[in-house]
């Protein structure tokens, strides 16, 4: 049981330890299925924002990781 606690905790940590580039890339794919679902957009419409949109937010996680002291 404890090999399946520290795994939990290690995800948990993962996802808890850049909050922001967690919840960016939820926001991108919250928009991707509301323009594919709600919009009636084709779905490579939806692949194309899917894949711009994490591209750009990694980006500006790396630019943002290079700035810090």
């Amino acid at each position: 049981m404890t090999i399946l606690r520290d795994v939990l905790v290690e995800l948990f940590g993962m996802f808890l330890g850049d909050l922001r580039l967690s919840l960016s890339i939820l926001g991108v794919v919250a928009v991707a299925a509301a323009l594919v679902s709600g919009a009636g957009a084709p779905p490579l419409v939806g692949g194309v924002v899917l894949l711009v949109g994490c591209l750009l937010i990694v980006l500006a996680a790396v630019l943002r990781a290079a700035r810090r002291p």
